[in-house]
């Protein structure tokens, strides 16, 4: 089952294919999602890696979390399910 991780602190330049590859060393990566502000398009700072398994979020956690990475060092965890508005999930 795919797990979902929050990766945040991330640097503005930084892009999917960037983390992507970043990641792959804790294992295999299903996607990456950088969410973009609305009006300027630019990076909010933050985005979610889905890996293949649990075991590999939890590794790439424990690896990459506080570690530098284009010069700002990461904050990553397990991503946790939000409801918001109209019962979507984010």
């Amino acid at each position: 089952m795919n797990t979902k991780i929050y990766v945040g602190n991330i640097a503005f330049q930084t892009t999917e294919a960037d983390l992507k590859t970043h990641f792959s060393q804790a294992g295999d990566v299903v996607s990456v999602k950088i969410p973009k502000d609305h009006q300027s398009g630019q990076s909010r700072g933050f985005a979610f890696v889905e890996l293949s398994t649990r075991r590999e979020a939890q590794k790439a956690i424990s690896m990459l979390n506080k570690r530098p990475f284009m010069e700002k060092e990461l904050l990553v965890k397990e991503a946790r399910v939000r409801r918001g508005f109209r019962g979507r999930s984010f």
